[in-house]
């Protein structure tokens, strides 16, 4: 049987994307971070113009049927964006837990863009039902987003494979 040159060991070791099967690369935990804390900028800085600069037109995407003031939608979804994102960023610990609200959430929020579709409302540069329309697949990329970049989705798949829920199966990411 023949030796592996040791110039070919180092490379190979070098390739290898983990030490244990399942384990995330690096390029994978650099990746899913970066796109976690983007995400979780992205909400607070929503949240603030929830409750800032862009109130009004928040105001006009809220569904006329939902039975809440309009402007106390719009406060409370702020203040959820603002403590999603910071959860997003910070909270280590209930990473998964804080995906899955996450994405409740953005499903949740969802009928004010269909809302704004159907009802021709313009606001937040949204002025042409092309724009309208071209935004509609983005909320669940928002969805998808949150579970990939908060280890959610792998940790269910873990669960489902193994029977045990760990909200800190990721860590690394």
């Amino acid at each position: 049987m023949e030796q592996t040159p040791p110039s070919e060991q180092i490379h190979a070791a070098s390739v290898r994307d983990s030490t244990e099967p399942g384990e995330l690369s690096r390029a994978s935990r650099i990746g899913r971070r970066v796109g976690r804390i983007a995400l979780g900028a992205s909400l607070v800085f929503a949240g603030i113009s929830h409750l800032t600069f862009a109130r009004e037109d928040f105001q006009a995407q809220v569904p006329d049927w939902q039975p809440f003031d309009q402007d106390f939608v719009v406060v409370a979804s702020g203040v959820v964006e603002i403590a999603l994102g910071s959860a997003l960023i910070f909270a280590k610990k209930y990473r998964s837990h804080v995906g899955w609200v996450a994405a409740a959430f953005f499903i949740a929020i969802y009928p004010g863009n269909i809302s704004q579709l159907v009802n021709q409302v313009d606001s937040l540069g949204l002025d042409t039902d092309l724009k309208r329309w071209i935004r509609m697949p983005f909320q669940p990329v928002l969805v998808l987003w949150a579970l990939w970049s908060t280890g959610a989705w792998r940790a269910w798949r873990a669960y489902r494979r193994t029977g045990i829920f760990s909200a800190n199966r990721d860590l690394s990411v």
